[in-house]
């Protein structure tokens, strides 16, 4: 039964990471209905390592575009890819607020609005934030991710900074509202949202893992692995999905969704 609950919820991880609708919140919900039967310090590790399933996903799908090296084959030398290097460079810098905060601040932020009432009115406010930048249908003016200046990164990084403080925002959704006010297209903004979760992911698995401890039971690593796995496979289907879908459609359906299910945590927050 617990193998089970570890299979789903690694699809839950893989839907919601990447769509704009809150991954916490998702899994703060199906933790009322099935919550794996471990410690609670394995819990809280288990809800962070799985994103590390999602992102070997991303880096699957997206390689060409962010591994910076090549090789001359005629003289079998290996080259940097400058856009792509600079790319990265961009990244490290949209990275660095939500880095230093989470360093500095990460129990004190899990103590303060990792509760189901913060996270709702996260979802709430996000989801309306959605729906009122849509309305404006900005026009783009970056609609190619090598045009994304740093300051325009970093600016990025900021809207990310909000969600790595109020759990609910969602990673995936800050960052795609902040590319759209910034003038980023949804293609770019949304992939630029992509490559900025493999360095953010990977930080907080680590954090969480170096605070756990590498001693793991057979049991614990086989749910786990279950997790990953699942984590992985979904987020393929998902990425490819998403950005099939924004390329005609925008983000207002997921903001629709993102109201509902802020209510339904409230409201189990209130008569739970």
């Amino acid at each position: 039964m617990e193998y089970l609950k570890a299979l789903i919820l690694g699809i839950v991880e893989g839907i919601t990471e990447w769509l704009p609708v809150s991954s916490t919140g998702h899994l703060i919900l199906f933790e009322q209905f099935l919550k794996l039967d471990v410690s609670e310090d394995f819990w809280n590790l288990f809800l962070v390592v799985i994103q590390l399933g999602a992102i070997l996903a991303v880096v699957i799908i997206f390689w060409n575009q962010i591994f910076p090296f090549g090789i001359k084959k005629k003289e079998t030398k290996i080259y940097i890819k400058k856009d792509i290097f600079t790319m990265w460079l961009k990244i490290i810098v949209a990275c660095i607020p939500a880095a230093v905060v989470g360093l500095l601040f990460d129990e004190k932020i899990d103590e303060l609005f990792y509760n189901p009432l913060c996270i709702s009115i996260a979802l709430i406010v996000v989801g309306i934030a959605f729906i009122i930048v849509e309305r404006k249908k900005l026009s783009p003016k970056i609609t190619d991710i090598t045009d994304l200046t740093f300051n325009t990164a970093f600016l990025i990084g900021l809207f990310q900074l909000i969600a790595a403080i109020f759990p609910g925002t969602s990673r995936s959704g800050a960052t795609i509202i902040g590319g759209l006010i910034l003038g980023v297209s949804r293609t770019v903004a949304a992939e630029f949202t992509f490559y900025l979760a493999i360095p953010v992911m990977l930080g907080a698995s680590l954090l969480k893992l170096l605070k756990f401890g590498l001693n793991f039971t057979g049991f614990e690593l086989a749910i786990l692995f279950i997790g990953l796995i699942s984590a992985f496979v979904i987020s393929i289907f998902i990425i490819k999905f998403l950005m099939n879908f924004i390329k005609k459609h925008d983000f207002k359906v997921f903001a629709y969704y993102r109201i509902v299910l802020g209510i339904i945590v409230l409201g189990l927050s209130i008569f739970a």
